[in-house]
């Protein structure tokens, strides 16, 4: 084992912070800082500090298990195992078909894995039904910023341009929770001069950072962002010569925002009149200003039109293309970005291409080796593809995600998942849906394998293999080299991450999200590359391309035209709507849900760190006083939310920071405190996206002994 520090990079958010991972002489990892990674500089929050704890053999999987006849999961060496998956997988496609086979990924998985299962999928499997958990993240987001900008990349800027604008409209993040280091660039930009204004209906700590702080009735940020937009035109603030030389499909937009008006809005919102106007004072006075969304806005049944408004807010003011100035999404997972870049997601191939698009299949199937007529179709979006498991779905492969916990109606994607005929998963521990499995496989995790991620900021990482895994674990590419090998195929299926970064590199080129002027070396020399990156014309002789792979990469998009074939960004016209489901007699008080500081995402890895757990032990239900009052419950005393899917109970948390017709529960927590139990499936028309942000339910008090 290797005694020098590594430089990688945190497996957990977005951010993807760089760390130095150094072993230690009892067998041990310690987690250092890495001062010269621009996004985090250093700071590490409690998950990253701690993450290199998952890498203890007590903690993680380390060997195969194989369910016995008793129903037990039980050890087994990796050629029982890998053969056990090879013939479920099969037996289901030579009596079902190739779409009776289901693949379901990750945010997590590097840019090779992601790319890899893809293949797996279309290739070996020849599924259409292959989809990943970050469909759960930013695809509201995604599907808003083509449909304006023709192209999706979290920020569209780098982080450090955050201090230098002149206002930021944070619309449903608690960053300050959810990716703690990313607090000091909003910090910066009131230190700056800057205005911070924060949209949450509740008062989380990252409101209470904020110049203001609004708290809208959950499901309604898409009233609120029109009736901004309707005071922009009323107070004549629109940039007339903006919209007129860089955008189209003003006018339909503006007829739909002056149906908001203000008086109205605030009716729907709760947010008053008065408060409107002074954000759009607060927006529009600056040379430059931000709008930045997170999964408020964008976990709705009408999360896509939601960020189109919030984004036909930025272009009627001018600010989207500008510097210091634009839209941007704060993605979740830490590689949710390239993860639905590079063909894990339903209806995508890598680059970024379009499934259905002739010229990307051609384009890819060269790169394979294959056939394009040979490629399936799109398949089914991730809660869709969940929720035909056991019917039309009859086996599964399942890598990185814990659809037990985080899917919304949990219970009933759990019931569906017990029905399938097989199921394989491939993870680091036993998590709830691996625990399911008819097998299981242990594989590496991110300090014991070199891959690529791409951070919110759409920056190229390098995440370097620090130590050497255990005996008896296996990479993820190893597995599916493995099983393409057993079903026929083999060749196409590298175990070396890099190689198989120089097939994505060539199967990306010419596409929306172009990494082919990317390398391994360039992204240890430079600290990450921006895409798009192409590569420069190649001279005869020199194939490899290094040497002229010379694109500085894209930090900054749409400065001089944007990615739509004319170059101009497209108004979306939107209208308010209400969200799928609306509180009633029965069902009076709205659920929303979200994360805490110290849990990430299905908590199958930090609910096995102690700090973690000592800092967030468990779920709760966070209500005003008034509505305690109401119910009779005390601070501590568990309270049962009841939704039309099923009930969750955990303890009261009583505070005035949440709005009294609203409750809040955090979805890190399986079992009788599982907040997904309760989430609302209706998804958005075009994104796909549940409503897990909002739904209608009752509270009971529970009896205790």
């Amino acid at each position: 084992m290797q005694k020098t520090a590594t430089p990688t990079h945190c497996p957990y958010c977005a951010l993807q912070c760089g760390m130095n991972l150094t072993p230690a002489p009892d067998g041990t990892v310690e987690v250092g800082e890495r001062a010269d990674f621009p996004v985090n500089r250093g700071a590490l929050c409690g998950k990253g500090r701690t993450a290199a704890s998952v890498l203890a053999p007590n903690v993680r999987l380390t060997s195969p298990l194989v369910r016995d006849e008793g129903g037990t999961l039980v050890p087994a060496s990796w050629d029982e195992a890998l053969e056990r998956i090879a013939a479920g997988l099969g037996r289901t496609r030579a009596e079902h078909g190739p779409d009776a086979v289901g693949v379901f990924g990750g945010g997590g998985l590097t840019n090779e894995k992601a790319y890899t299962l893809g293949k797996f999928a279309r290739v070996v499997l020849g599924t259409s039904q292959i989809d990943y958990n970050g469909r759960f993240c930013m695809s509201s987001a995604a599907a808003a910023g083509i449909k304006a900008f023709g192209l999706d990349r979290g920020l569209p800027f780098p982080l450090e341009d955050i201090p230098k604008s002149g206002c930021v409209i944070l619309v449903g993040s608690n960053l300050a929770e959810t990716m703690p280091p990313s607090l000091r660039f909003f910090t910066e930009l009131k230190e700056n001069g800057g205005t911070l204004i924060v949209i949450d209906p509740r008062r989380t700590k990252t409101a209470e950072q904020a110049d203001l702080h609004l708290a809208p009735r959950p499901g309604t940020d898409l009233a609120l962002a029109l009736g901004l937009l309707h005071l922009v035109i009323a107070e004549g603030r629109v940039d007339e010569e903006y919209v007129k030389d860089r955008t189209s499909g003003w006018e339909d937009a503006r007829a739909a925002a002056m149906a908001h008006w203000p008086e109205y809005v605030e009716r729907i919102t709760g947010v008053s009149v008065p408060q409107l106007r002074e954000v759009v004072r607060l927006f529009c006075e600056p040379e430059s200003a931000m709008v930045l969304t997170a999964r408020g806005p964008e976990q709705q049944s009408k999360g896509t039109d939601t960020v189109g408004a919030w984004i036909n807010l930025c272009l009627a003011t001018g600010r989207a293309g500008r510097p210091r100035s634009g839209y941007g999404c704060l993605t979740g997972q830490g590689n949710g970005q390239g993860g639905r870049e590079h063909g894990q997601k339903a209806d995508q191939l890598p680059g970024y291409r379009k499934l259905d698009d002739p010229a990307a299949r051609a384009h890819v199937a060269e790169v394979w080796g294959v056939d394009p007529d040979s490629l399936p179709g799109p398949g089914r979006s991730a809660y869709e593809l969940l929720d035909a498991l056991g019917t039309d779905i009859r086996s599964l492969l399942l890598m990185a995600s814990n659809p037990v916990v985080s899917a919304p109606r949990a219970a009933h994607i759990e019931e569906r998942i017990r029905s399938l005929d097989f199921l394989a998963v491939c993870d680091v521990v036993l998590s709830e849906t691996a625990e399911l499995a008819d097998v299981v496989l242990p594989v590496t995790q991110w300090a014991e394998e070199t891959g690529t991620t791409t951070n919110l900021e759409g920056r190229v990482l390098l995440r370097r293999r620090a130590i050497t895994p255990p005996d008896g674990i296996r990479s993820d590419l190893e597995v599916l080299h493995e099983l393409a090998a057993r079903l026929g195929v083999e060749k196409g299926f590298p175990t070396d991450p890099e190689e198989v970064f120089e097939e994505l590199r060539r199967a990306s080129a010419g596409g929306a999200a172009d990494y082919s002027g990317i390398t391994y070396r360039r992204l240890a020399e430079e600290n990450g590359v921006f895409w798009p990156c192409p590569a420069s014309v190649e001279p005869a002789g020199d194939p490899a391309g290094e040497a002229h792979a010379a694109h500085p990469g894209t930090p900054r998009l749409f400065l001089d035209r944007f990615a739509t074939p004319d170059g101009r960004a497209r108004f979306v016209p939107v209208s308010h709507r209400a969200t799928a489901e609306e509180p009633d007699d029965e069902y009076p008080v709205l659920l929303t849900t979200g994360r805490v500081v110290a849990q990430y995402q299905s908590g199958a890895q930090t609910r096995r760190v102690a700090e973690l757990n000592a800092a967030a032990p468990g779920p709760f239900v966070e209500l005003h006083p008034r509505l305690a009052a109401r119910l009779g419950a005390a601070e501590g005393d568990p309270v049962a939310v009841v939704s039309r899917r099923g009930r969750a109970v955990a303890p009261a948390r009583i505070t005035h920071a949440i709005r009294p017709d609203t409750v809040f529960m955090p979805f890190h927590w399986p079992g009788e405190g599982r907040a997904n139990t309760l989430t609302n499936p209706a998804l958005d028309p075009t994104s796909r996206m549940p409503e897990f942000k909002t739904c209608a339910v009752r509270l009971e008090a529970v009896d205790t002994p």
